[in-house]
């Protein structure tokens, strides 16, 4: 069987370790392309770039891929560069991630990782979508990610789907197994927490630190049940328009 052509994209920039990490697992799969942002580009959902120039650079990049791509605009501007001008072949699959945070409940509605994967499959291209609790470490993520990959891939998401997988915060001791079909929490994981600054000019700065749910916050059987409770969550997420 041929090996498919991946691209790999993220919304944390082109420098996370979590990009290198999915790159580094996809390239056991098939060959990979990175495209990815040149800087932080969380929360910017499937947003794009209208007035302003992409400036492309093509980079080095610690994984063995075909060619690595730095763009500065957003995630969903960073497939559509991939897809339309950079790659020299249409990619098989589009991999997202891996995001430094969780994508769960109604936070993935913010995504620049979900966004990116939903541009992926806006143009007809199967797309997952890989995430780990913030600031965790990768030793979970190293050994079950490319098994979930060859499980996933040999399972399609269905018509307008996409898969979306989660990697729970902790050390492999704390890893209590594999929930699947979760569906997705009717609230968000990360609560709003604001704090307003007033300045000297009579304006406010307004500064919003989540705060991470309580383990019991979502019901069971959702991904932010799964994840707080120390399992990776295997799910579908739902592209609005298809």
């Amino acid at each position: 069987m041929n090996r498919p052509n991946i691209l790999v994209v993220n919304d944390d920039g082109i420098e996370a370790e979590g990009i290198r990490v999915l790159a580094e697992q996809a390239s056991r799969i098939g060959d990979v392309w990175v495209a990815a942002p040149d800087h932080q580009c969380s929360a910017m959902s499937q947003r794009i770039s209208i007035f302003e120039p992409l400036v492309i650079r093509r980079v080095d990049f610690p994984a063995p891929v075909k060619t690595a791509w730095s763009i500065c605009g957003t995630p969903a501007d960073c497939v559509k560069a991939a897809l339309g001008h950079l790659l020299p072949v249409r990619p098989d699959l589009v991999f997202s991630g891996i995001n430094n945070g969780f994508n769960t409940g109604f936070d993935i509605a913010y995504s620049g990782t979900i966004g990116a994967a939903m541009e992926g499959l806006m143009n007809g291209i199967p797309a997952f979508a890989f995430s780990n609790c913030y600031r965790g470490d990768f030793a979970l993520i190293e050994r079950e990610l490319f098994p979930i990959m060859e499980e996933l891939l040999a399972e399609p998401a269905g018509p307008g789907l996409i898969w979306n997988v989660n990697f729970p915060g902790g050390g492999l001791g704390d890893f209590r197994g594999i929930l699947r079909d979760r569906r997705v929490a009717p609230t968000q994981l990360y609560l709003d927490h604001y704090t307003l600054e007033p300045q000297a000019d009579g304006s406010l700065h307004m500064h919003n630190r989540g705060v991470p749910a309580a383990p019991d916050l979502a019901p069971e059987g959702t991904d932010v049940h799964a994840v707080l409770n120390g399992y990776i969550s295997i799910g579908r997420v739902r592209c609005n328009v298809l």
